[in-house]
């Protein structure tokens, strides 16, 4: 029901999110969600497999033309993505070559291979073997050799095939490639450690060997120290700058407890820079001393605005999911506490915090209003008025292996009489009652209730990009109607 993120769209999004990583200095670079790495450009090896002489895509056909055409594509897809450097770029077309290609790919973060013309599938199996996650660009009539990319993914290959005329999706398949790497040179900071969520991500030894990202314990005792040791005339600035002259109304909190949440997210930010973080997840229900830090709702906030990712709950599992699309399309995810509303065909997703910056980081904020946390009517908390109309994509990465991922459309912004969360969207969906009937895809059943609840919410449809992700990334994409 709704349509995929177009060439333009795409593009957009990511030059926004690469130009704020690269406008930051050293010290704050950290701040543009971006591991320390993407400072400099992630490596992609380009390599163009094709002969002439063969039936397809004509016995004439000329590769080194062909790869002089690409290369300005490569060219393009440079500039727009910013933090992306193509090497490499030989033409391959015989199996020596291929396979002293394959022997030299050294640093690259991935594999973008162009299947030029048919009969190169040994020479391409040679270089997706050399181990590195690899796409296929495979554009019409250029052979049937696309037919092999299915088997061997299934021998083990993490390895997918963009087959499309577009030459805008280069620089798509670039930035899922990016990701493996950026997964790699990721922190999470856990606060206080104990994590929430599916089994599997609750073990950090797993979440690094499966996606490469490190979880770090923080207790509460560091937040408060942190907390303390903020000047409070920074605090001040803070919250006046970022939430109190731009909140469209101000109801229950007063002055005081928003500037003890400016002082959270200072107090967050440093403890992040201290230790080179990029992601932060906070047990803030049940544990948080709140009548010492407050609330972490207009931090996780500013955090996921600014291109890192401010997580609730000590949820994990949306932690990854966050990250996994930040690094791939450039934008900030809202979890979301769902519920059902079968009368309008509808997901209604709630929660006392969001992003104000759902395009991303050059994104313009939406209006808010700042209220009280729902549950104990107590700290500052956010009603972000979403844009109704908007396409988004529901996701979340469960078990390390299994991405649950729906489409819909923000049909109206709910009013159920200061009801529930404070955020809200009514989004339309393909069909709720099947929904409703298979939450959770059957996977989530003995997790708990958050495992099982919690979706996050980005702005855009990104189900193609994301099944192609799970093949370079090695995990599943389940459609969760």
């Amino acid at each position: 029901m709704s349509t995929s993120m177009n060439r333009r769209e795409f593009l957009g999004t990511a030059a926004a999110g690469a130009a704020a990583a690269m406008l930051q200095t050293p010290r704050t670079a950290f701040a543009a969600g971006a591991p320390a790495a993407s400072r400099q450009a992630w490596k992609i090896h380009t390599v163009f497999v094709g002969r002439s002489g063969g039936a397809w895509p004509k016995p004439a056909f000329d590769p080194k033309a062909e790869v002089a055409m690409f290369r300005k594509h490569l060219d393009e897809a440079e500039r727009s993505l910013g933090d992306v450097q193509f090497v490499g770029h030989e033409l391959v077309q015989t199996p020596q070559q291929a396979a002293e290609v394959a022997a030299s790919l050294g640093d690259a973060s991935g594999l973008l291979l162009f299947h030029l013309s048919i009969g190169t599938r040994g020479e391409m199996r040679t270089l997706v073997d050399a181990g590195l996650p690899t796409v296929v660009f495979s554009q019409p009539f250029s052979g049937h050799d696309w037919m092999d990319v299915n088997r061997w993914r299934k021998a083990g290959s993490r390895v997918t095939v963009f087959a499309t005329r577009d030459f805008g999706e280069i620089a798509m398949a670039a930035a899922l490639l990016r990701v493996p790497g950026q997964m790699k040179h990721t922190r999470i900071l856990a606060v206080p450690g104990p994590l929430a969520g599916t089994a599997p991500a609750q073990d950090p030894e797993q979440v690094k060997a499966r996606l490469g990202a490190q979880v770090v314990a923080v207790s509460y005792d560091r937040l408060i120290e942190a907390h303390r040791a903020v000047d409070p005339a920074k605090a001040e600035a803070e919250a006046q700058t970022c939430w109190l002259s731009q909140a469209r109304t101000i109801v229950e909190p007063s002055r005081e407890e928003i500037v003890k949440s400016a002082r959270m997210y200072l107090a967050m930010q440093q403890v992040m820079h201290e230790e080179k973080a990029q992601a932060i997840t906070i047990n803030c229900l049940g544990g948080l001393p709140i009548d010492v830090l407050g609330y972490p709702c207009l931090a996780h906030s500013k955090l996921c605005d600014q291109g890192m990712v401010g997580a609730c709950e000590a949820d994990i599992d949306s932690t990854l999911t966050m990250l996994l699309f930040r690094y791939a399309f450039g934008v900030p995810g809202f979890i979301t506490d769902p519920f059902f509303d079968t009368a309008k065909n509808a997901v209604i997703h709630a929660h006392c915090t969001a992003p104000t910056r759902m395009d991303g980081p050059g994104g313009q904020r939406a209006p808010f209003d700042i209220r009280t946390h729902t549950d104990d009517d107590k700290g500052a908390a956010l009603d972000v008025q979403m844009r109704v109309g908007q396409a988004i994509t529901c996701a979340k990465l469960v078990n390390l292996d299994t991405m649950l991922l729906s489409t819909g459309k923000i049909i109206e912004i709910p009013d159920f009489q200061d009801r529930g969360c404070r955020t809200q969207i009514t989004t339309e969906v393909k069909n709720a009652g099947a929904m409703l009937e298979n939450w959770g895809a059957g996977l989530l059943d003995s997790y708990g209730w958050m495992a099982e609840l919690h979706r996050v919410v980005f702005y855009g449809d990104y189900v193609q990009p994301t099944r192609h992700m799970g093949h370079l990334m090695g995990f599943k994409v389940v459609d969760a109607i």
